[in-house]
Parts: structure tokens; C-alpha cells; sequence
């Protein structure tokens, strides 16, 4: 029985069949549903679990060596939320792009874990090592 670390079968699946290269996604609560793409739904409520906190679960198991952001998150979120997302990503390269970019990355995905986040374009996107 596993006693720490993340505990969610799927998740684990999923992580276990990310490769070099790799894309995943960690999604909002308001995300679309892409029926192509596997899924991990993992949202309870509003804010639970949040982006950062998938993403502080996933790095801790995986190589990441990229990440990408819409740049519309700098454009609708306070200073204090885009220095937690910029403290994140402190040793990984972080690019902000237009979300209509970022979205046409999605479709590359190996899979995708949707939080219930409720923080305006908090999508991550991550390339694995």
C-alpha cells in the first residue's frame, strides 16, 4: 500500500507512461473536455486541489524541462498569484504565449489532469526531460 506521494491510481498510470519529450497537461476546473485526450479529473470543489498543488505532486515524481502558461494569466491575475505560479517553475523555463498557442499545444498532450481550480488561465502545460 502506498503511504505517500500521490495516491491517485490514474495519476500514477498516466505518470507512469510519460516519456522524454512528453507533453502533459495541468488543467483548470473550466478547461474543455477533449475527448481524444486522456483525462484525470480530479476537481472536488472550488479550489481543490488548485494547479500548483497537482503540479508540486507531479514535479516531485518527474523530470519536467519546460513549461508554457497563456500569457492572458499575467494579464488576469494579481502580482501575488503570478509570483506562487513564477516560484513554481524556479528552476524550469517558463514561457508565456497567447492562450489560442497554448491551446493548439493541447491536442500533443499524453494526457491531461484537470484540478478545480478556479484561478483565470492557470493551464499548465509541461514537457517531461
Amino acid at each position: 500500500m502506498l503511504k505517500t506521494g500521490i495516491l491517485n491510481p490514474h495519476i500514477l498510470s498516466l505518470m507512469a507512461r510519460v516519456r522524454h519529450t512528453n507533453v502533459l497537461v495541468i488543467a483548470d476546473r473550466g478547461f474543455p473536455y477533449l475527448p481524444l485526450i486522456e483525462t484525470v479529473d480530479v476537481s472536488l470543489t472550488d479550489d481543490v486541489p488548485t494547479v500548483l498543488q497537482v503540479l508540486a505532486e507531479i514535479r516531485a515524481i518527474c523530470n519536467f524541462t519546460q513549461g508554457f502558461m497563456a500569457r492572458e494569466f499575467k494579464q488576469n491575475n494579481p502580482m501575488a498569484v503570478q509570483k506562487k505560479y513564477i516560484r513554481a517553475f524556479s528552476d524550469i523555463p517558463l514561457q508565456f504565449e497567447p492562450h489560442v498557442r497554448f491551446k493548439s499545444r493541447v491536442p500533443q498532450a499524453i494526457g491531461l489532469i484537470r484540478s478545480g481550480d478556479a484561478t483565470p488561465y492557470a493551464n499548465i502545460i509541461l514537457i517531461s526531460g
